[in-house]
């Protein structure tokens, strides 16, 4: 068994045939997925795709890249966060790639997130990008202590300062890619109780499908890449991944 755990469901590319993606997952031994919210004007279509399907999540939270929203507050996140199909706060973190000039506002977005994943004991899902520095550094200030670092990219003492604090590393199609030597290192050393994988789709499709559209039954070639990264069985990553998933989200209730 597999388990998305990051994915984008309710974007066009993927909810248009929504059908379609599910009967896929269901065939590649795919048995859960976690839609993540990116805007909170587009939340209430992340849970209706949850709320839609017993093997689908949400989350709730504003991504770093989204300047010209309107921001969070903690007593926002923690108020839509009360749904039971809500099992996580984000995606947050930072991103100094896509934007420049004066970015408090997104440090402080972030912390917001924090704050309203310890009120509400539920994990954060951490986007970061050319600002690892700064995106540990308020991680530790703030105290968080739970979540997951997706689309992990970063070095290895990076995830090893993530894992210290009690989070997840999770891996994407990316590892897949033939230049991204750095990160197959990375796959290689990260304690396999700390890892999860996820497509992130409908972006980073995986190789054989690099350049297509993803979707989460794609998430099984990221666990057959750090198999054989790792000299180990597919089975054992989808084993060990799943198990990490429900371990770290604890709202995420399996289907009976």
């Amino acid at each position: 068994m597999f388990i998305d755990s990051h994915c984008h469901l309710d974007f066009p590319e993927l909810s248009a045939n929504i059908e379609d993606v599910l009967a896929a997952m269901k065939a590649n031994d795919v048995a859960y997925g976690l839609c993540i919210s990116v805007t909170l004007p587009d939340f209430p279509r992340v849970l209706a795709v949850a709320e839609a399907h017993d093997n689908l999540f949400a989350t709730v939270g504003v991504h770093p890249d989204y300047e010209d929203e309107v921001e969070p507050s903690v007593d926002d996140l923690v108020r839509l966060a009360a749904h039971p199909k809500v099992v996580g706060i984000g995606e947050t973190g930072l991103d100094y790639y896509r934007l420049t000039g004066n970015l408090e506002w997104q440090r402080a977005r972030f912390r917001t997130h924090i704050r309203a994943a310890i009120e509400t004991s539920k994990p954060l899902i951490i986007h970061t990008r050319s600002a690892a520095e700064d995106t540990i550094k308020i991680m530790r200030e703030e105290g968080a202590t739970s979540g997951v670092m997706h689309c992990f990219t970063e070095s290895w003492e990076v995830a090893q300062q993530a894992i210290d604090l009690g989070f997840y590393i999770s891996l994407s199609g990316i590892v897949t890619f033939k230049n991204a030597l750095a990160l197959k290192e990375v796959a290689q050393k990260i304690p396999l109780e700390h890892m999860l994988i996820e497509t992130d789709s409908p972006y980073l499709a995986p190789v054989p499908y690099r350049g297509k559209l993803n979707q989460p039954a794609y998430v099984k070639h990221v666990a057959e890449e750090i198999a054989k990264l790792r000299g180990i069985s597919v089975e054992e990553v989808g084993e060990a991944t799943s198990a990490n998933f429900f371990n770290l989200f604890t709202k995420a209730k399996p289907c009976s």
